[in-house]
């Protein structure tokens, strides 16, 4: 909104000023302020009313230390962490931009998924909430949306390499090139380190590539639906989640910058993607909407996110590393995600294999997810979450070492 209003005093009436709003490095300064002072200063006034709506967590009994300490903490806190994201973004943003489109929708769908689950929870007094087939039906339909969206839109297109040769020495320049659509994603730590979707169908002929949605669109349902659910898993105790999110949102920041500026992305000879730049500002107020939450979530906790805030933190992550092609990164850039999903995996499946096999269910954690593992071997939460906060910086490095280790 601003944006527009201060392109149209910029070109109507040259106003001092104005021009700044034209860079994408100005809006996200002034988008992770503003998610900043949103989250922190209304942060407590939304504490304040969901302590008077009675709106506390319903502990269960796990033999963890401290949970009959956090039974009553406020939670359904997501909705600060959406609410600081989303005024930044439609006062700053480009809301034409396709990018910004998705994941604004991304944001009021998986918030809503999740709100109704913690409602369910918290009013109807349900302890399981929204029945889990109907969380997985709402993660299946926004991929389907994500994923048709970037597949089939004429907004969604990247520009490739071309080589040219002057006395011998070849140069890659992207600014010659033109704008194509491609399904083409990126391969981390790889020379040659793109590889198209459509390729894997190419055993149907010439025209192969018009069906290369049959891959592409199950592969977005996967990856939002294992890093959704891998955020919810994650959110277990105080800090955790919204710390590690947080690293990784910062790091796809950088990604979604170079990537979306010609100029840095051949300098780095990374694929370059038109209008995909935008995001930075979408990112910018969401790292400084996790980071305004964090004041209030660290350890004690005064507020918790509910799966309001996790399974929209899943889904945005998600869709961010898709848009900006570095979704075969998620497993590194989000490791701490990855490693509490296959913690309950595994826990689950030995359980059911060792019952069948020995009539008694074994198990390989104390408790799963990971983090409770740690909390039962008597480490206290702050410092897991710390710990766990130190892997997810080294995995952040290592993914943006990425940009030129190949």
């Amino acid at each position: 909104m601003l944006y527009y209003i201060f392109k149209y005093l910029d070109e109507a009436y040259n106003l001092p000023g104005a021009g700044l709003f034209q860079y994408i490095t100005f809006r996200s300064g002034m988008a992770v302020i503003l998610s900043l002072l949103i989250s922190t200063i209304y942060g407590k006034r939304i504490i304040a009313y969901l302590r008077n709506k009675q709106v506390g967590e319903t502990v269960r009994e796990l033999g963890l230390d401290g949970q009959v300490q956090k039974a009553g903490t406020p939670t359904m806190g997501g909705l600060i962490i959406i609410l600081a994201t989303l005024v930044p973004v439609l006062l700053l943003a480009k809301l034409d931009n396709i990018y910004i489109i998705l994941l604004l929708v991304t944001t009021v769908w998986m918030g809503s998924i999740g709100f109704l689950d913690d409602y369910i929870k918290i009013f109807k007094k349900d302890k399981d909430g929204l029945k889990g087939r109907f969380k997985v039906i709402g993660q299946i339909g926004l991929g389907i949306i994500v994923g048709a969206t970037l597949y089939f839109s004429p907004s969604v297109t990247i520009k490739e390499d071309v080589v040219l040769k002057k006395q011998g020495i070849e140069t890659v320049v992207k600014s010659t090139s033109q704008e194509v659509k491609s399904m083409e994603t990126t391969i981390p730590f790889v020379k040659n380190n793109t590889f198209d979707y459509a390729e894997l169908l190419s055993f149907m002929g010439d025209d192969y590539k018009n069906w290369a949605w049959l891959i592409f669109i199950p592969v977005v349902i996967f990856i939002i639906t294992a890093v959704s659910n891998g955020a919810n898993l994650t959110d277990g105790i105080d800090g955790l989640a919204a710390g590690t999110s947080a690293i990784s949102v910062l790091v796809l920041g950088i990604f979604t910058f170079v990537s979306g500026n010609i100029i840095f992305s051949n300098y780095l000879n990374i694929m370059y993607i038109p209008n995909s730049g935008e995001m930075t500002i979408y990112i910018a107020a969401f790292v400084g909407a996790l980071i305004g939450f964090l004041w209030y979530n660290t350890y004690p906790a005064t507020v918790f996110m509910g799966d309001t805030g996790s399974l929209t933190i899943g889904g945005i992550i998600a869709v961010i590393a898709i848009a900006v092609r570095k979704e075969l990164m998620i497993p590194v850039l989000c490791g701490i995600f990855l490693a509490e999903n296959f913690s309950v995996v595994l826990q689950v499946a030995y359980f059911k294999y060792t019952k069948k096999k020995f009539g008694e269910g074994r198990r390989i954690f104390l408790m799963s997810p990971l983090h409770h593992h740690y909390q039962k071997k008597g480490y206290h939460e702050s410092k897991i979450v710390t710990r766990f906060w130190i892997v997810a910086i080294i995995l952040a490095i290592f993914s943006l070492v990425s940009l030129k280790l190949r």
